[in-house]
């Protein structure tokens, strides 16, 4: 880490504690050098549009980690949680849950190469077992047996309408595990205009979990959908048509 900048990330390790982790110093380092490694290849590659270290903290390490708030059940019951992250982006919420939460097996989901590449390069970087990184489309590998209703939870952010995302993740889900999508709106309302299309999916709202970044940060929470049934062979339906037709 020899010419990198140290993020301050005292509020970080504070709301982690809230969420129900204890990051040690390690863990923090970890957390730093991701934050350092993201703003330097983010020069290169549009990996996101927030740069700033006080927003990186927040806007995507607090805001991953508040995930924990709807999958402390989950890892109550399970030893060694199998998760996968749809459309990763630049590896959030994934890899900070697995920074947080080493007995965590991790699958990477990205549709663009340049980006996978990176989460490649950090993975290794960050010396991270049991995490793979894998290039492409939800609406094929979500077919492929390898990867479908393998899941004990499946994670997400901003990927469009909530009808689409529901198409698009319940599929990786296996029938007892959930999806815990971090969002942003009146989620009460957009769970209930999307209840059947749930359901069809082989899934089940819980009520929306309130999240409190911080106090410039408002409206945000956790949509979360218990898996209850199988997902019909019929979902995801084929590249493209999920965000052209939503459900």
């Amino acid at each position: 880490m020899a010419g990198k900048r140290v993020m301050n990330l005292t509020n970080l390790a504070r709301r982690a504690a809230e969420f129900g982790v204890t990051l040690d110093a390690g863990q923090l380092a970890a957390f730093s050098d991701y934050g350092e490694e993201l703003r330097a290849w983010n020069q290169r590659v549009n990996l996101t549009s927030i740069t700033e270290p006080e927003q990186v903290e927040i806007r995507h390490f607090v805001d991953s980690l508040s995930a924990l708030l709807a999958l402390d059940g989950l890892f109550k019951r399970l030893p060694a949680p199998v998760l996968i992250d749809v459309g990763s982006g630049a590896g959030f919420p994934g890899i900070p849950l697995r920074l947080a939460c080493p007995s965590i097996r991790l699958t990477l989901l990205e549709s663009v190469r340049k980006k996978t590449i990176f989460l490649e390069h950090i993975v290794t970087r960050l010396g991270l077992e049991r995490v793979e990184v894998v290039t492409g489309r939800a609406e094929v590998v979500g077919r492929d047996d390898a990867h479908r209703e393998r899941y004990d939870a499946a994670l997400a952010r901003a990927l469009g309408p909530l009808p689409v995302l529901l198409e698009l993740c319940l599929p990786f889900v296996r029938p007892g595990g959930r999806l815990v999508a971090s969002r942003r709106g009146e989620l009460e309302a957009d769970q209930a205009a999307c209840e059947q299309v749930a359901a069809e999916l082989g899934g089940r709202f819980e009520p929306p979990i309130p999240v409190d970044l911080a106090p410039r940060y408002s409206g945000y929470g956790l949509v979360v959908v218990n898996k209850i049934a199988p997902t019909p062979e019929r979902y995801p339906r084929r590249v493209g048509i999920p965000a052209k037709r939503p459900l």
